[in-house]
């Protein structure tokens, strides 16, 4: 489902490069930039 501008971001969990779980909870508060970025291997 693609987000529209201004639209928050849904709710995640992913690996940070030290191991650790990052969520969207962690970040809150924080300025953080999350980039998206079209699935691997198409145009765009």
């Amino acid at each position: 489902m693609p987000l529209e501008v201004g639209q928050a971001a849904p709710d995640f969990a992913v690996p940070s490069n030290t191991g650790d779980v990052v969520t969207k909870a962690d970040l809150a508060g924080k300025i953080a930039v999350l980039f998206f970025y079209p699935k691997d291997s198409t145009p765009g």
